[in-house]
């Protein structure tokens, strides 16, 4: 039943929820780290877009009920309480869940947009998108960060379950996030040579590391920073079996980041330790003023080859959005 509907004796976790991506991880984690904050369960949706929605989102807006193709999942009724979708192939599902939610109901589905949508906010109930995007409007909440499933709960508990793997490894453990190549950052292998002498360098000093490695990091520089680090005081994730992401988040006593990545950089600074940023070739305007912002806030600083101590809050982001969510719904229901 639409959220207008909804009896104000509910609690948060009554009400339904549907995540609406095309199934790329970064997106899809953001809306879920959303839904969980929320308290709530969601139901996600893996979408694909017919032609021409495909090329022409998000601007093509009429005709939305045949814009989802067979070939994701469906966008049918009942309609949730509350969708929370990220990406610009997610913008013609989430107009129409909301137009259609509101056919004899006051209200209807409460839809939230992670990421500029490109198009107009006041489409949707609520857009989230990060300071460093300069969007504005009545209905936008900025963020330091992105959205991310980072609780310090859950760290305790992945650490705990990780643990027995690196308990050989002297103190300071300092985790270490890997990117890869992307739109305006280049990671090639040269590169990655000298990231890995960089870190090699670092733990024949001090301490170990615990590294994971993204999809963009690519075989070559997996194979590069293993070599390198053969010998060392080190764990590597290579891509084998699960993630231990989160248990070294939780372990790491500092962490290094590579700057080609909003979400990684988040993460890290949600965990409130010292977190510096290994730079690379390239970059934009937007990843710029975003690293300026991270700097200015005091979450993270440059990696100059040492591990730096310093305190700061951890980063709150999805919490700050969780609670104008709930206001929004109380505003809503009263």
């Amino acid at each position: 039943m639409p959220a207008s509907s909804i009896n104000e004796s509910h609690a948060m976790s009554d009400l339904s929820c549907w995540v609406v991506t095309d199934g790329r991880a970064g997106m899809e984690n953001q809306c879920l780290g959303l839904a969980e904050a929320l308290g709530l369960l969601p139901v996600v949706k893996r979408i694909k877009l017919r032609s021409p929605w495909k090329q022409l989102s998000p601007y093509l807006r009429c005709g939305l009920s045949y814009a989802v193709s067979n070939e994701g999942d469906p966008i049918t009724p009942p309609w949730p309480d509350i969708l929370i979708a990220s990406g610009r192939a997610s913008v013609p599902a989430s107009l129409y869940v909301r137009r259609a939610s509101k056919v004899g109901e006051k209200g209807g589905t409460f839809t939230v947009q992670i990421q500029n949508p490109v198009i107009n906010p006041s489409f949707f109930d609520l857009v989230v998108v990060p300071r460093h995007d300069r969007l504005e409007g009545t209905n936008v909440m900025a963020t330091l960060g992105s959205m991310h499933r980072i609780s310090l709960e859950k760290l305790a508990v992945e650490a705990s379950k990780f643990l027995p793997q690196v308990a050989s490894l002297p103190s300071p453990r300092i985790g270490v996030s890997i990117g890869g190549s992307n739109a305006v950052y280049s990671f090639s292998s040269e590169e990655m040579q000298n990231v890995a002498m960089q870190l090699k360098a670092l733990v024949m000093r001090e301490g170990s590391l615990m590294v994971t490695i993204s999809r963009r990091t690519g075989a070559e520089n997996l194979a590069i920073l293993k070599k390198t680090l053969h010998g060392t005081q080190s764990y590597i994730w290579d891509g084998q079996g699960e993630n231990p992401y989160f248990g070294i988040l939780g372990l790491a006593e500092a962490m290094l980041v590579t700057c080609d990545s909003v979400n990684m950089i988040s993460e890290a600074c949600s965990t409130g330790k010292p977190v510096m940023i290994i730079d690379l070739p390239g970059g934009s305007e937007k990843f710029r003023f975003f690293h300026q912002l991270m700097r200015d806030a005091g979450m993270t600083r440059p990696f100059r080859g040492r591990i730096e101590r310093w305190q700061h809050a951890p980063l709150d982001d999805v919490r700050l959005v969780a609670e104008r969510i709930k206001a929004m719904l109380e505003q809503r229901l009263s």
